[in-house]
Formats: C-alpha cells, sequence, structure tokens
C-alpha cells in the first residue's frame, strides 16, 4: 500500500466548493482545508503509485478551480 499527502492550490474562494469532490475520490482517506501555502492536504491510500498519481494528475487536477499540486509520498509505514 502506497500512502501520500497531496497538496492542492485553489483559485480565490474555490476550497470550500471543491473539498466535497475531493473527499469522494476513491483512493482519498481524508482531506482538510489548511491555511499556509496550500489549500487542501488529501490524504491518498492506494495499491501502487500509478493510483496516487492518477488520483493528483488526473482526478484533482482535473477540477475546476485547481491551480497546482504537488505529491508528497510518505516513506514510513
Amino acid at each position: 500500500m502506497v500512502h501520500a499527502f497531496i497538496m492542492v492550490k485553489t483559485g480565490a474562494g474555490e476550497s470550500e466548493r471543491l473539498i466535497d469532490s475531493i473527499r469522494e475520490l476513491a483512493n482519498v482517506s481524508e482531506a482538510h482545508i489548511v491555511a499556509g501555502a496550500y489549500d487542501i492536504i488529501a490524504e491518498v491510500d492506494a495499491p501502487e503509485v500509478y493510483k496516487v498519481l492518477s488520483a493528483s494528475s488526473t482526478e484533482i487536477q482535473g477540477f475546476e478551480g485547481v491551480t497546482d499540486t504537488k505529491t508528497y509520498i510518505s516513506m514510513d509505514e
């Protein structure tokens, strides 16, 4: 199992509109609106790295209002 964190930047005022859609994605275990350089942090659990990258680059980046993502794969168990 691969555990990762996807940091999501959104347009102004878009975080609250997007959070439920991100939480409903198949491999997203948690998602939170946060303060700081990013607007949302999503935790992803997937059977392989490809599924994590798909969640980030295809699913989350595909939402209108998402301007950038960064994906961090957890190195500990």
